[in-house]
């Protein structure tokens, strides 16, 4: 990292959902932030980050010392191999993706221009708001991949997100994200299939109903597996 304090000088490619959080974040743990890409809620946006430049995603990479990848799964490589042809990634500079999906392996154009390639997936689900969404990080755990010798740069990053960093093998990602896609996707389907059974009977508000159920529900299940884990752990172990 850059500076003698660590600060960086960090710039936002993707103006959706995450990155406009993750900006917040990294800017309210102390780096400076360069600029962010134009995305389809640029006045959501400007309410996030009063003032910060709005620059096309190459601009973004020359001023930026951190540049943090938050596009649609279908445009990451495409983005990354398009600004390599650009010449756009520098030395030094470390480039973080959020992608589930991908490890570090992704970013090797980059890479291949000397940036140092970091993934780093904070597992919630982004509303978009800067205010619950840094509330949901604080409580948060995010899987981090990168090449060895930088992997503390990406635990630390994670950290400053606000996250408790779990690392996750280049080649154990897609499982990773299969397994955060079935927690969610279930999830939805289960509260929005119970909320319209709900509104059959009568009851006005099935969102509020079920809310205090589905998240006790969720705690108790993750108990159980966690404690059905170490019941599996401990028979492998006196096996």
């Amino acid at each position: 990292m850059s500076g003698r304090d660590g600060r960086l000088g960090v710039g936002v490619i993707g103006a959706g959902r995450v990155g406009p959080v993750l900006a917040a974040a990294l800017a309210g743990a102390g780096h400076a932030l360069t600029g962010i890409t134009s995305g389809s809620d640029d006045d959501r946006v400007e309410a996030i980050l009063p003032g910060l430049p709005v620059l096309t995603a190459d601009e973004v990479v020359r001023r930026s010392e951190l540049v943090v990848i938050a596009v649609p799964h279908d445009q990451l490589s495409a983005l990354v191999t398009g600004l390599a042809e650009l010449g756009a990634w520098q030395p030094g500079q470390l480039v973080l993706h959020t992608d589930a999906a991908f490890g570090a392996r992704i970013l090797d154009p980059a890479s291949r221009l000397g940036a140092i390639p970091l993934a780093i997936h904070p597992a919630i689900v982004f509303t978009g708001t800067s205010s619950i969404d840094l509330r949901q990080l604080a409580q948060a755990y995010a899987a981090v991949t990168a090449p060895a010798p930088v992997l503390p740069i990406a635990q630390a990053l994670a950290v400053e997100l606000g996250c408790e960093p779990v690392v996750v093998a280049e080649d154990d990602r897609a499982a990773y994200a299969e397994a955060i896609a079935t927690a969610t996707e279930f999830s939805r389907s289960i509260v929005r299939q119970s909320s319209e059974m709900l509104s059959r009977v009568g009851v006005e508000n099935p969102g509020g109903y079920l809310s205090a159920l589905v998240r006790s529900s969720v705690d108790q299940a993750l108990v159980e597996g966690a404690g059905r884990r170490t019941l599996d752990d401990d028979a492998t172990i006196d096996g």
